[in-house]
């Protein structure tokens, strides 16, 4: 499927660079990480869909999940990088960020905390907001990548996407709780994460 071929792309290129990379010691740490590639600028409305991407969380014997598909829908972030599209990253810091993960829909900066992400490979992560943020998101733009605030943004399960992904309408739930078998479609983004972030899951 095209847009989880995007999405490993996307990661790929973000950790190619490690002095404009996602910190390393944040990307260990983490229990999930979302990846919309390709927001459109032209479609952001309020309230209105203009992100499609994926959820995926570590597996109790390391590396990590099955995809669950999401969506990613208003806020009012807009596009600080500038240009015309942006790719978004989240990565979900902690047992709580998890479980919104797990409902049908929740929003960034109100029902979960989110904060704009340090950016570089050895980044010195370990300030008050990157410590207690649930939720910590990048955007890349024109080849620029750096730390931006979703706040105001709703992350949505997309079932539609996951019942064609997997053949039956599944809920995120069903997919990133059940440690169920990961489709072949997702086999490139699965090997791009473990091949920068593998680790044993220590909860």
């Amino acid at each position: 499927m095209q847009r989880l071929n995007e999405a490993a792309e996307v990661f790929s290129e973000v950790m190619a660079t490690p002095d404009r990379a996602i910190p390393q010691d944040l990307l260990e740490k983490s229990h999930c990480i979302v990846i919309v590639p390709g927001l459109k600028k032209g479609a952001f409305v309020i309230g209105g869909e203009f992100g499609k991407g994926y959820a995926t969380c570590r597996k109790q014997s390391g590396g990590w999940g099955a995809p669950a598909a999401v969506r990613i829908e208003g806020g009012s972030f807009g596009f600080q990088l500038g240009g015309s599209s942006s790719d978004v990253v989240m990565l979900v810091m902690n047992e709580r960020g998890m479980r919104r993960l797990f409902s049908s829909k929740f929003t960034l900066g109100g029902d979960a905390s989110v904060a704009a992400g340090p950016v570089g490979r050895t980044a010195k992560a370990a300030t008050d907001v990157t410590l207690s943020a649930e939720i910590l998101s990048w955007s890349r733009s024109r080849g620029l990548f750096a730390g931006v605030s979703l706040a105001g943004a709703t992350l949505r399960q997309d079932v539609d996407e996951n019942e064609y992904l997997y053949g039956k309408p599944l809920e995120n739930r069903d997919i990133l709780m059940t440690g169920m078998a990961a489709p072949r479609a997702a086999h490139k983004l699965l090997s791009s994460l473990n091949k920068y972030s593998a680790r044993e899951n220590k909860g």
